[in-house]
């Protein structure tokens, strides 16, 4: 069995030889241009750079009451110099306090350097010294495709937990809070610690930061196997930081023009998109849009699914522009316009990034 051979993998990766970079911090195998660093080799094990993250969450924070205020996950040191660990966002997203949990029981303080919403990577910095290696990063393009063999790997700090793993498909993804990203990675089983966990590659290279549980891991209209869902988890490929790892360390985020953002939850139900949750004091609530709405057309034009709503909205220009929506309630049919902002302007960030 596929997994079986994976599963002792995940024992042969602790005294794997691991390559370092060449570049100062960031540790990777695979240029940018797919070629391969000609470094030094060291001997290190890669699954030693996964260590555990346990943020702090101001009350008033305006993510505190739907992500909550202590959130832990996983990182992975990809810069053993600087001390810089690589997350999934949402773990750091306005944390007043960070702290890395390390396998010999060290708490480590740390700093969020960058934020990104549209990838949804966290990077942050420890304070000092670690003391670990950095997991190379490897290639998502070709080392994750479908039916690859993977190990997902999970730690709390003291201890990690490693899983064989199978890429069941590489699609889209659609998430509820406005967020769409492309060539997702998505695995199965699930791993229960799946939040900023690492998704390793068979020569311990980092593939992806782990996301989501999701229900069906197969997607579209695969049926699952045998006329079952398949569970799993998201992950986003690592491929996505290579062109924005500069920006995140200069400006915190990717250096882009900010999309409009509408404040608004959505979940498709049959062909209809309906209004799940409208943030408070956000630009869809100050417009008038209301949970059970049904969205039916943006300037006009009809909505398909979640995916062509996001792409209709941020077709229309940058944060700020005005998004003409209609929508669908129980006495009828409502055409309300939208002023969209930039949803970092929104969030509670310390203004470092």
């Amino acid at each position: 069995m596929a997994l079986h051979r994976l599963a002792q993998l995940g024992l042969l990766l602790l005294i794997a030889v691991s390559p370092l970079t060449g570049r100062p911090g960031l540790a990777q195998t695979g240029a940018p241009d797919g070629e391969r660093s000609a470094s030094p080799l060291e001997a290190v094990s890669p699954l030693e750079a996964v260590i555990g993250i346990r943020a702090l969450i101001p009350a008033d924070a305006r993510t505190a009451g739907s992500l909550g205020t202590e959130r832990q996950g996983s990182g992975v040191v990809i810069d053993a110099r600087e001390g810089l660990v690589l997350t999934i966002g949402y773990l750091v997203m306005e944390a007043g306090s960070v702290e890395l949990l390390l396998p010999d029981d060290r708490i480590v303080g740390a700093e969020v350097t960058a934020y990104d919403y549209d990838s949804g990577f966290g990077l942050v910095r420890a304070d000092r010294p670690l003391g670990l290696p950095a997991m190379p990063l490897g290639n998502s393009l070709t080392d994750a495709e479908e039916r690859s063999e993977v190990l997902v790997v999970a730690s709390t700090g003291r201890q990690q937990r490693v899983a064989p793993a199978i890429v069941v498909s590489r699609r889209d993804f659609t998430g509820y809070w406005e967020y769409l990203l492309s060539d997702a990675i998505f695995t199965t089983p699930p791993h229960p610690g799946y939040g900023g966990a690492a998704l390793v590659s068979r020569q311990g290279e980092l593939l992806g930061i782990g996301s989501l549980h999701v229900g069906d891991a197969l997607g579209g209209d695969s049926g699952g196997v045998g006329g079952r869902v398949l569970p799993g988890n998201m992950f986003v490929p690592i491929q996505t930081l290579r062109p924005i790892y500069d920006d995140l360390l200069a400006f915190g985020r990717a250096n882009t023009a900010p999309r409009p953002w509408l404040g608004l939850h959505t979940v498709e139900v049959g062909d209809r998109l309906l209004v799940q949750r409208v943030t408070p004091g956000g630009p869809a609530d100050r417009a008038g849009v209301e949970p059970l709405d049904v969205v039916v057309a943006v300037r006009s034009e009809p909505v398909a699914d979640q995916a062509d709503f996001y792409r209709k909205i941020w077709a229309l220009g940058d944060a700020g522009v005005e998004v003409p929506l209609t929508v669908l309630r129980a006495d009828g049919r409502r055409e309300t316009e939208v002023r969209s902002i930039d949803r970092y302007d929104f969030l509670m960030l310390d203004g470092s990034f």
